[in-house]
């Protein structure tokens, strides 16, 4: 079993992970893990754990695990963006075809503010991006 597993293992948590070398089966055939660090994805910030001295392999393996993990959640924003979009079809239609009064009333200001800011902000970066492109500040 030690063949399949990975020699770092990262329990996530809200900004980042908390690692764990993973040792070899002993004779109970029970594998090991040693937590070595606190990692924030945020800010870069790798704590080695109490006097842990963390060797260039842990570094190279939290600094790779670092990059991965950026790149995942940057994908995911951008999906939830362009699932926030469909959904934005599928309310459309639902007050078309399907809500209520009582609903509609429930929600339509919620949905107007949230909406002209969201438009508010998307004109004045397109505007940024426009003047940036034509050579304007």
């Amino acid at each position: 079993m030690t063949g399949d597993l990975p020699s770092y293992y990262f329990r996530l948590r809200e900004n980042g992970a908390f690692v764990f070398r993973v040792g070899a089966e002993d004779r109970q055939r029970r594998s090991e893990m040693d937590q070595i660090a606190v990692v924030n994805i945020r800010n870069g910030e790798v704590k080695p754990h109490g006097d842990r001295q963390l060797t260039e392999a842990d570094e190279q393996a939290i600094a790779r695990w670092m990059v991965d993990r950026r790149a995942t959640l940057a994908a995911r924003e951008m999906e939830d963006i362009f699932r926030l979009s469909e959904q934005m079809g599928l309310a459309a239609h639902w007050a078309q075809s399907r809500a209520t009064d009582a609903q509609l009333e429930e929600v339509t200001d919620e949905l107007l503010l949230a909406m002209h800011d969201l438009r508010s902000l998307l004109v004045r970066k397109k505007a940024e991006r426009l003047m940036k492109k034509t050579g304007e500040t």
